[in-house]
């Protein structure tokens, strides 16, 4: 689907990560049912899959999806601007490189968080696409790799890629093992440093700075607002969705929250559309498990939408019918 929708300016101060396998565009659409401000990520897709592959599959997004931001992977200029062209020609508000990921087919690929071991080239990446594109182009990181990961380390490849032109950084406060901890792994074994991204902003104020790593109160998370510019939430975000309700009364000052029976009509739509257009069920329903998490009829919700979504019939019905243990509490 090619969105010919003017995008919009995307706003910093909350955003949901991209993640693998994750974050597609039923996601996205479940999540904006919830959140109508917050930044909203793509999966990371690689620029030569961007230039060869299915770009409507790889690409597609609703209208309803802005702001959105694609997270390429890559490390070559040319192919990286050539893929940030083609999203922008399709309406994406933000490119975001991929500098964070420590997966072993990554790595292989020469991209991902080994590319902080070159900011040279991190750099040479990021003016290609900006001379490419009109919207932001930025950049996701680690606070750093393996033993190269001194505070002087990370300021130096932060002030090489903005000295390219970027203004804006999402920092996982983590550094990466890219030898012996395993993707996984290296999500929750590194510790923690939010310090040293306090510590970036500092040094370079007039740099956008994004958290990124740990954070799991979406209300608390608001103090870090006080010394950085965002915060960026991925596994909470995906596994107990409705945090993201109150996301924007909190950051940017709406007037009300959304409540569940609203958010699951919106649900009811996108699966009737879903089914006008012959897409599966399960496609949706698999980001749609969490909305009740910790509330009564939370295990049959999730139990009928399991057992259910598969089926070659299965459509809005069973959405309605997996809620009815929910709804008086969602009304």
């Amino acid at each position: 689907m090619i969105v010919t929708e003017l995008g919009t300016t995307p706003d910093p101060r909350f955003s949901v990560a991209p993640m693998m396998d994750w974050t597609d565009t039923w996601c996205r659409q479940f999540h904006r049912l919830l959140t109508r401000r917050a930044l909203l990520y793509t999966e990371m897709v690689h620029a030569n899959a961007v230039i060869h592959g299915d770009r409507d599959r790889l690409l597609g997004y609703a209208p309803i999806e802005h702001s959105i931001a694609l997270q390429l992977g890559g490390s070559e200029p040319a192919t990286l601007a050539e893929a940030a062209r083609i999203a922008a020609d399709r309406g994406y508000d933000e490119i975001n490189l991929n500098v964070g990921c420590p997966s072993d087919r990554v790595q292989s690929g020469a991209f991902g968080a080994c590319l902080m071991a070159q900011p040279a080239l991190v750099a040479d990446c990021i003016s290609a696409m900006q001379q490419a594109v009109d919207v932001p182009v930025t950049v996701k990181h680690r606070i750093g790799i393996d033993d190269q990961d001194s505070e002087a380390d990370l300021h130096a490849f932060v002030e090489r890629v903005a000295a390219a032109g970027c203004r804006h950084f999402v920092v996982h406060a983590r550094k990466a093992w890219l030898q012996g901890l395993s993707p996984k792994d290296n999500r929750d074994v590194p510790p923690l440093d939010y310090e040293r991204v306090y510590r970036l902003k500092a040094e370079f104020p007039d740099l956008t700075v994004v958290l990124n790593g740990g954070l799991d109160d979406v209300a608390s998370a608001t103090a870090h607002l006080d010394r950085l510019d965002g915060v960026m939430f991925g596994r909470l975000a995906y596994h107990q969705p409705w945090t993201l309700s109150v996301v924007d009364r909190l950051y940017f000052g709406a007037d009300r929250d959304p409540q569940r029976g609203e958010v699951l009509e919106g649900i009811l739509a996108i699966a009737e559309g879903m089914r006008r257009d012959g897409v599966p069920l399960a496609r949706l329903t698999r980001h749609i498990l969490g909305l009740f998490h910790g509330e009564p009829g939370a295990r049959q919700w999730r139990r009928t939408l399991t057992e259910g979504a598969h089926q070659a019939d299965a459509g809005p019905e069973l959405i309605e019918r997996a809620a009815e243990a929910c709804w008086p509490r969602a009304a």
